[in-house]
C-alpha cells in the first residue's frame, strides 16, 4: 500500500522527464503501479518489475540510476536481487529496500549489502522522494530537492542531469 502526500504542481516534471531511470520491483501490482505513477509525475522514467528475478534481468539490459526493491518477492527477495546485481554489474546502482517487516536484523543485513536505505511499508511518497533525493545527491553528486519543495516552501526549478 502506498500512502500519497497531497499533490502539488512541481513545474519541473517535464524538464526532468526521462533524465533519471528508476526500476521499481514489487510483487504487489498495486504498489508497483502507484509508485510508478507518483515517480513518473515527478519526472522520473520508471520501469516496473513483478519480482526480484525480473529486476535482475532488466538491470542486465537497461541503465537504471536507482532501484526500489520490495523485500519479500517471489524468485528472489529484494536483498537477494541486490546481491546478484552487485556481483554482475561493473558499477554501483543505489538500491532502496521497502518492507513491512523492518527489524534490526533485516536493517543490519540491508546495510551490509550496501543498500542505501530501508523504507517501511506502507510507503509514504514524501519519504520515497526524500530518500531518492538523498541517494541521487550522494551517488551522482546532483542536488535535487524534492521537486515539490526546496526546503523553504518554494517550488524547486532545478534540472539535474544524470551521468551517462
Amino acid at each position: 500500500m502506498v500512502t500519497e502526500a497531497p499533490h502539488t504542481e512541481s513545474g519541473n516534471a517535464p524538464e526532468l522527464r526521462h533524465r533519471f531511470s528508476i526500476l521499481i520491483a514489487d510483487d504487489d501490482r498495486g504498489n508497483r503501479e502507484a509508485l510508478g505513477e507518483v515517480l513518473e509525475n515527478q519526472g522520473f522514467r520508471t520501469v516496473l518489475a513483478e519480482d526480484g528475478g525480473r529486476a535482475v534481468e532488466l538491470v542486465q539490459v537497461e541503465l537504471f540510476h536507482l532501484i526500489l526493491f520490495d523485500m519479500n518477492m517471489p524468485r528472489l527477495t529484494g536483498l537477494e536481487a541486490v546481491a546478484v546485481i552487485r556481483q554482475s554489474l561493473d558499477r554501483i546502482v543505489p538500491a532502496v529496500l521497502m518492507t513491512a517487516d523492518a527489524n534490526n536484523d533485516l536493517i543490519r543485513r540491508a546495510f551490509q549489502a550496501q543498500v542505501f536505505s530501508v523504507i517501511p511499508k506502507p510507503v509514504n511518497t514524501n519519504i520515497v522522494l526524500n530518500t531518492l533525493s538523498r541517494a541521487l545527491a550522494k551517488v551522482y553528486g546532483v542536488t535535487w530537492p524534492n521537486p515539490t519543495d526546496d526546503g523553504h516552501g518554494e517550488k524547486s526549478r532545478g534540472t539535474p542531469t544524470p551521468p551517462t
